[in-house]
């Protein structure tokens, strides 16, 4: 049961995720392990969860022993009269996997992303910022080097090539 609630805990905080859990995250356990029903709705959850018993006040998240009681009500409140119904809501949570991810944006395409970031096509100024094989030059890339800031005095622009082949004749 701990490695579940480290799990909703952790989900979407990164590598600092806490070994707390906000009421966002115990709502969606609920949802994701499909413990939502009509004897136990998402009102019901959060009713739990900001129980004084469960949470103390002025506080928003929970440790894991406070995420048990609260467990033990939601028990009560989805099996009413079942002695084993502790018991049956941790199977029930044994059985489902982490939280899952819901309306993420995956890549479909990989030929446009292929086209958007092969570096040989970049035309003007953005071809400079590559190497040859295709690797950023970094700051080096971005910002004027000393060639470059003596063609900007001058009056050129900084990736212009053709500098002293005007013909003065015209």
């Amino acid at each position: 049961m701990e490695e579940v609630f480290k799990s909703f805990c952790s989900f979407g905080a990164g590598k600092d995720g806490a070994a707390l859990m906000d009421n966002s995250k115990f709502a969606k356990l609920a949802r994701d392990l499909k413990l939502l029903d009509k004897k136990l709705t998402a009102t019901d959850v959060d009713i739990i969860f900001n129980r004084t018993e469960v949470k103390p006040k002025r506080t928003r998240k929970i440790r894991y022993e406070q995420f048990m009681l609260a467990l033990q009500y939601m028990a009560s409140k989805k099996y009413p009269g079942d002695e084993e119904g502790f018991q049956k809501l941790q199977q029930v949570i044994l059985k489902g996997c982490g939280p899952k991810e819901v309306k993420t944006t995956k890549s479909t395409n990989k030929d446009v992303v292929g086209r958007l970031t092969d570096t040989t096509k970049y035309t003007g100024s953005h071809r400079e910022r590559f190497d040859e094989d295709g690797t950023g030059k970094g700051l080096g890339g971005r910002y004027a080097t000393d060639a470059t800031t003596q063609n900007a005095l001058s009056g050129y622009v900084g990736a212009y090539k053709g500098k002293d082949t005007y013909d003065e004749v015209h």
